[in-house]
C-alpha cells in the first residue's frame, strides 16, 4: 500500500491505524512525506517504531502529489498496489476484499469499492451528491461509460496490479487533475477496472483537499482532460466520420463542449429540451428537439448538461430512439 502525506499531522494515524487493523495481514505500508513541516514525519515514525516489519516512511523535499505518488509506486514491491490517503479510512475488510477480486479475475487490472462519505453533506453536498453518484458506478461497463461524467473511481480506493506500472502509466504533472488523467488514461489502453460492492472505505473531506484549493481540479480543467480521451473513445467505436451534435444548447454547455470541438471537429448543430431554443440557430447551427435528433448513422451526441437529473433524461431520451450509448451517444457532465 502506497500512502502520500503532506501536513498531514491531524489525520495520519488514524489513516495507519485502519491499515493495522486490516483482516488481510500480509502488506507493507509505505508512507512518503512530501516534505511536511508540521509533525506528520515524526508520527509515522513513531508508528514504523512500533512495526518496523510492516510499515515504511520515506521522506522527501516538497514537490506535490503526483512526484510523491510515483516514488511509492517504483516502492512497493508487492504484487498488488493499493492507493491510500493520508486523511482518510479503509475499512477492516477493504485489503482483503480487493485482493480477492483481482485474485478471482483475469480480465481486471484494477479494483474499487463503495465509499462512505464522512464530511458534513450540508456544507459539502457536492461532494455528498458525487459519492451518492459513484456508488452507483460498479461493473466495469458502468464504469466505462461514466468516466467522461467524473471520476466514478474515488482515487483513494483503488487496488491495481503492480506488473501494469510499465510503459506511460505513472501520473503526469500538468493544468489537470492528476488522478483523473491518471485514470482516463489507463482505461484508454484498456485496462478493466470494477468495484467490490460494499462500502470498504471513508473518503474524508477536509478543507485542505487539493480539489477545493487548486485550480488544477476545477471544472474547466476537468473538460480539458476529458476532451482528448473522448475524442479517442468516440474514434475507436468507428464513428469519427460522424458529425458532432451537442446536447446542451445553453452557454454553460456550449462552454464545457469547446475542448471537444478543438480535439476533434466544430459541432454540427445541438440539441435541446427547452421550446425556446428549438428551431433557433446558434452562430450558424440548429437547435433540435431532443425528441427528433439526426440519424444515428449521422451524429454522435455527446451531452453537456450539467444539472442534476439532466444526464439522465438524455440518456434515456436516447437509448428509447434505439440509440447505443458508448456508440452513438455519450454523457460528459
Amino acid at each position: 500500500m502506497v500512502m502520500p502525506c503532506y501536513n498531514a499531522a491531524s489525520t495520519v494515524s488514524r489513516a495507519i491505524q485502519s491499515i493495522l487493523d486490516q483482516t488481510l495481514t500480509d502488506w507493507e505500508l509505505i508512507v512518503v512525506d512530501d516534505g511536511s513541516d508540521d509533525d506528520s514525519a515524526a508520527i509515522v515514525k513513531a508508528l514504523v517504531q512500533q512495526h518496523p516489519e510492516k510499515i515504511r516512511l520515506v521522506r522527501k523535499d516538497h514537490s506535490g502529489v503526483v512526484e510523491t505518488s510515483n516514488l511509492g509506486y517504483r516502492l512497493a514491491r508487492g504484487r498488488y498496489i493499493a492507493r491510500m490517503d493520508a486523511d482518510d479510512v479503509s475499512l477492516p475488510q477493504r485489503l482483503e476484499k480487493q485482493v480477492a477480486v483481482l485474485n478471482a479475475s483475469t480480465t481486471l487490472g484494477m479494483v474499487s469499492c463503495l465509499v462512505r462519505f464522512a464530511g458534513d453533506p450540508t456544507s459539502a453536498g457536492g461532494y455528498a451528491h458525487h459519492v451518492a453518484w459513484a456508488n452507483r458506478q460498479v461493473s466495469a461497463e458502468d464504469i466505462r461509460l461514466s468516466r467522461f461524467i467524473d471520476l466514478p473511481t474515488p482515487h483513494p480506493t483503488l487496488m491495481l496490479r503492480r506488473n501494469l506500472l510499465g510503459g506511460d502509466l505513472a501520473y503526469r504533472d500538468g493544468d489537470f487533475p492528476e488522478d483523473y488523467e491518471w485514470f482516463l488514461r489507463w482505461l484508454d489502453r484498456g485496462i478493466q477496472v470494477a468495484k467490490v460492492p460494499e462500502v470498504l472505505f471513508e473518503w474524508h473531506d477536509p478543507p485542505t483537499r487539493l480539489s477545493r484549493n487548486d485550480r488544477r481540479y476545477d471544472m474547466a480543467a476537468f473538460h480539458r482532460c476529458k476532451a482528448p480521451y473522448l475524442a479517442k473513445a468516440i474514434a475507436r467505436a468507428g464513428c469519427d466520420q460522424r458529425e458532432l451534435w451537442i446536447a446542451g444548447a445553453g452557454r454553460p454547455a456550449r462552454k464545457c463542449a469547446a475542448p471537444l470541438e478543438q480535439a476533434w471537429q466544430r459541432a454540427a448543430g445541438f440539441i435541446d429540451i427547452d421550446p425556446r431554443k428549438i428551431g433557433r440557430s446558434l452562430h450558424g447551427r440548429p437547435v433540435v428537439s431532443l425528441d427528433s435528433p439526426p440519424p444515428a448513422e449521422q451524429a454522435v451526441i455527446v451531452a453537456y448538461v450539467a444539472s442534476r437529473g439532466a444526464g439522465d433524461v438524455i440518456r434515456n431520451a436516447l437509448l428509447g430512439l434505439g440509440r447505443i450509448e458508448g456508440v452513438d451517444f455519450w454523457i460528459a457532465a
